[in-house]
């Protein structure tokens, strides 16, 4: 490839990779299941967890359907694969004796209030402890969330969150593919 031509393509990716805005938010979701409780549960519900993160604010929404009996917790748990973890951030305000519904949220993880009383223990008993802990398990996919009912107190529909690429990530690699891709072409 010509000298220039490089030079060329160096400064039309890095036009392109400043101006693709960068999100401040990370995107985390789940579907929600009986299949994914620890052990598994017969249950025909179903739903789904979308958590957002911005700075020390996290966001949740989730919806469900078909529960065997009324609900009566939600909650995410922290930190583990496969296993029940505790309690870390309990959804206080979660509408209960429902089998369908939506819930809708938001904690400020700099808050002492956010954390359960266990989570806070086992993670040095102070908000800004928790927090470290809670985002740590977060970013690693090692925490769940989690719609306990009557049938099924310990968790009756669960799902490991997973971050979600971000649509300007998603950008950004196809970018640098197709650069790539040209590249090895003009070489050959």
């Amino acid at each position: 490839m010509h000298f220039f031509a490089k030079i060329g393509l160096t400064a039309v990716l890095g036009i392109v990779f400043a101006t693709v805005p960068m999100s401040a938010a990370t995107i985390f979701s789940t579907t929600l299941s009986g299949a994914n409780e620890t052990p598994p549960v017969a249950s025909g519900g179903s739903g789904s967890a979308v958590v957002t993160l911005v700075a020390d604010i996290l966001n949740v929404s989730i919806t469900y359907t078909g529960l065997s009996a009324p609900g009566i917790a939600a909650h995410i748990h922290c930190c583990g694969v496969g296993i029940a973890a505790p309690i870390a951030v309990p959804f206080t305000t979660f509408t209960t004796g429902v089998t369908s519904g939506s819930f809708n949220a938001s904690y400020d993880l700099t808050s002492i209030s956010s954390y359960s009383t266990a989570f806070l223990m086992a993670n040095g008993n102070t908000a800004a402890s928790a927090e470290t802990a809670f985002i740590a398990g977060l970013n690693g996919g090692q925490t769940y969330a989690n719609v306990h009912s009557t049938a099924f107190p310990g968790g009756e529909i669960r799902g490991q969150l997973a971050a979600v690429p971000e649509p300007a990530t998603v950008l950004l690699a196809g970018g640098v593919l197709a650069a790539l891709a040209l590249l090895r072409r003009r070489r050959a």
